[in-house]
């Protein structure tokens, strides 16, 4: 049983589904003749013009076999956003599907991003990126973490390496300036780039580094109730850079825990919405701007949560939003890395 699959059996069960007019696979807001209610958001605009997708398909700890049929079951379902990254180890076999798809190239968006230990060798590691998910460019190539490792010495040990040992002749300001001169070189690759997991510190050194001219068009971050990091939040809306959720549902439970899908405001939410936890927290994610990339190999799950969404009410909002003070904060993805990323974390983040 993959990862995935052992999250998926984890949560609560999928909420009837309620009949409700549909768009584009995303549920629509009903409106009465005399109120018009706000409409379910489906796109964020990037600073270079591009359209984001709203809700996007996350492949991390997809195993094989798995990827490829949970990536169908997304593209059926609707969605036009893979998230995908060479450490997850599975682009080879989420680009079978997309040689396969009928769903026209220029009608969904593709990230992925550039390991750590490829640093030094960023135009090689997107070859192989494109290469293997069998496209000609990708709409966005984020920097997966603000760290660089020296190259893992054996093919085996990539994604393996002591995160502890850096490379000490270079950094993240080196493979930025590096990622501006792919985004620039006339062989269209890459049509944005971005950055993964940088803390309002690591933003500010970057943006004010020498020759770098680019503003990262995103910055892709775990973002969840218990999470919402408002000072990073806050930085990143005063310089245009859009940021993406990884992990807006939370962690998978281990013993002795609860998850966000137990948090009792969440299950009275979905309970009175007639929707699953899991579209709380989606809806919730997207309303606070973000673009979101649950996660999935459970094809009716999937499915349930492109559609079933909804535009929170204030009082919602408010409630979701105490979760943070009440419950948190809690970082459910921390890999130690040697040195301090999660720079705004405070004493109190779990």
């Amino acid at each position: 049983m993959g990862v995935l699959e052992a999250t998926d059996l984890a949560l609560p069960p999928i909420a009837p589904r309620r009949r409700q007019p549909q768009t584009n696979g995303v549920k629509a807001t009903v409106t009465s003749s005399t109120t018009k209610q706000p409409s379910l958001r489906t796109h964020f605009t990037l600073n270079t013009g591009a359209q984001i997708p709203a809700v996007g398909f996350g492949t991390w700890k997809a195993a094989p076999g798995e990827a490829g049929r949970a990536v169908e079951a997304a593209f059926a379902a609707g969605y036009r956003h893979l998230d995908c990254a060479p450490l997850y180890h599975n682009e080879a076999e989420i680009g079978q599907v997309l040689r396969a798809t009928s769903v026209p190239r220029g009608e969904y968006f593709v990230t992925t991003k550039l390991w750590s230990s490829d640093h030094r060798r960023a135009s090689q590691a997107l070859d192989k990126s494109l290469r293997d998910l069998g496209l000609e460019y990708v709409d966005l190539w984020l920097m997966h973490w603000p760290v660089t490792l020296p190259p893992a010495s054996e093919p085996e040990g990539y994604g393996k390496e002591d995160r502890t040992v850096h490379d000490p002749e270079w950094d993240f300001r080196d493979t930025w300036r590096e990622m501006e001169r792919i985004l620039r070189d006339g062989s269209g690759r890459v049509r944005a780039i971005g950055v993964a997991n940088f803390s309002t510190v690591n933003l500010e050194k970057l943006l004010s580094a020498p020759g770098v001219t680019v503003v990262p068009a995103v910055n892709q971050t775990e973002l969840q109730p218990l999470l919402p990091q408002d000072k990073l939040h806050a930085l990143c809306a005063a310089r245009g850079i859009h940021q993406t959720a990884f992990g807006p549902l939370g962690g998978a439970p281990v013993e002795g825990s609860t998850t966000l899908h137990d948090e009792a405001v969440v299950r009275e939410i979905a309970k009175a919405r007639g929707v699953s936890t899991a579209n709380v927290l989606l809806s919730w994610g997207v309303a606070k701007g973000w673009s979101v990339i649950p996660k999935s190999v459970n094809p009716g799950r999937t499915a349930a949560n492109l559609r079933d969404n909804f535009v929170p009410s204030d009082e919602e909002m408010r409630k979701l939003d105490g979760l943070a003070g009440s419950a948190g904060p809690r970082r459910f993805n921390r890999p130690n890395w040697g040195t301090t990323v999660f720079h705004d974390d405070d004493v109190n983040t779990k």
